[in-house]
């Protein structure tokens, strides 16, 4: 698990494809466990289990050297982190000020707007004094105009108090207990069906350990889906909304912000109602059925990690990506212990039947589709910002002559 955190920096050199890596990446780490059943096949054909462990271990070194030499020593950035360093040298000083790749854009435009508007002025006198001082640029000219680093970047406990990051971990949780559950009590759920006949659990046991495979096989579907039609939206940066206005017979790029947050909220209603169908089997005391258990389980387990795992990437700032996703892992494998007490209850009072236990799981369940809700709602929040940033733009074009907040006279 801690190998899978730290590569997640990893998809961040693919761009507008970087949840389909993520969910690649998660996907490929949950459909792990199909190697213990080939490890059981092994150890049948009498192989000593020393001899495993050390070939095992052999194949964990060789990861360890491949991270050693190839990996590098800092974080790759995400797209949006990108940095650029501008540095301008004059014979008696020297400017060098990072910005990011939106910011860049917008301090060469303010610098070539005011020298352009000097070098066009009539007055000689101040033509004069604007050529004598043009080795002396004003910090204004080099000074960003952008948001605070506080509110461009939130703190950590702000993101982790976020309504989104709050019901991420209700979803989380409970998807988590539902899964898990299955999981521990799988061979006794089996039992109860086929009235206690092992070799039939044992088959089916094999069966569920080899579908495992479906996670790395489906779990690029939900990055998919994340990750859709992102190539073409602008960022908000105000180049693109410039490029827009200028060629007006093309169709207004979409917000990238906002499609993130669209694409997110279908994935999280595709993986809940998925949820929600495996809940409705597990309710049915069918043995065959229990092989779409398997599936959607399966299916599941792969896309809420790769969802989740876009969600903090789209929403949250890449150098908390990695504390955001261990808080949920943690928090949501505390809240899976609850699993025990639900064990006991249904070998207890239930006397083996998983049924008002499914029941209840089933009905919790349904607290996964908060988060798509609210995403719903933080969308058109969004939605609105933005019509409002338009709005604001078309009063200070209509007064000061440009869309900018400061008019250059």
């Amino acid at each position: 698990m801690c190998m899978t955190f730290t590569s997640l920096t990893l998809p961040n050199m693919f761009g507008d494809l970087r949840s389909t890596f993520i969910a690649l990446m998660i996907g490929s780490y949950a459909s792990s466990a199909v190697t213990f059943p080939g490890i059981k096949v092994i150890y049948d054909f009498g192989v000593s289990f020393i001899l495993i462990l050390i070939v095992w271990a052999s194949c964990a070194g060789l990861v360890f050297f491949n991270c050693f030499f190839n990996w590098p020593l800092e974080p790759f950035p995400g797209p949006e982190d990108m940095d650029y360093t501008v540095k301008i040298k004059f014979s008696w000083m020297g400017f060098d000020h990072k910005i990011t790749g939106k910011q860049f854009y917008k301090q060469v435009t303010t610098v070539g707007r005011r020298l352009s508007v000097g070098s066009s002025m009539k007055n000689p006198k101040e033509l004069v004094a604007q050529e004598g001082n043009k080795l002396c640029l004003s910090t204004v000219d080099l000074e960003v105009k952008c948001q605070a680093d506080d509110a461009a970047s939130p703190s950590f406990m702000h993101s982790v108090f976020s309504p989104i990051l709050l019901l991420s971990l209700i979803t989380m949780c409970v998807t988590q207990l539902r899964l898990i559950f299955y999981m521990g009590a799988m061979n006794n759920i089996l039992g109860f069906l086929v009235e206690g006949d092992l070799e039939t659990v044992s088959l089916y046991t094999s069966v569920f350990g080899v579908l495992q495979l479906l996670c790395l096989m489906t779990a690029p579907m939900i990055g998919y889906i994340m990750d859709w039609k992102l190539k073409e939206c602008d960022d908000g940066s105000e180049q693109a909304e410039s490029d827009a206005k200028q060629d007006g017979k093309k169709k207004r790029k979409c917000d990238r912000q906002i499609q993130k947050i669209s694409n997110a909220t279908r994935a999280f209603v595709f993986t809940n109602i998925l949820l929600v169908g495996f809940g409705i089997t597990c309710l049915i005391p069918n043995l065959p059925l229990q092989i779409l258990s398997f599936i959607l389980h399966t299916i599941v387990r792969g896309f809420i990690h790769s969802a989740m795992g876009g969600l903090y990437a789209a929403v949250y700032p890449s150098t908390q990506f990695g504390s955001l996703t261990g808080l949920q892992s943690l928090v949501s494998a505390l809240f899976a212990l609850l699993q025990q007490p639900l064990f006991l209850a249904m070998m207890g009072p239930l006397k083996g039947d998983p049924l008002w236990v499914n029941v209840g799981l089933l009905g919790v369940s349904m607290l996964g589709f908060c988060l798509p809700v609210y995403l719903i709602c933080y969308k058109r929040r969004l939605e609105r910002e933005k019509q409002q940033r338009s709005d604001d733009a078309k009063l200070f074009l209509k007064i000061n002559g440009t869309p900018n907040e400061e008019a250059f006279v």
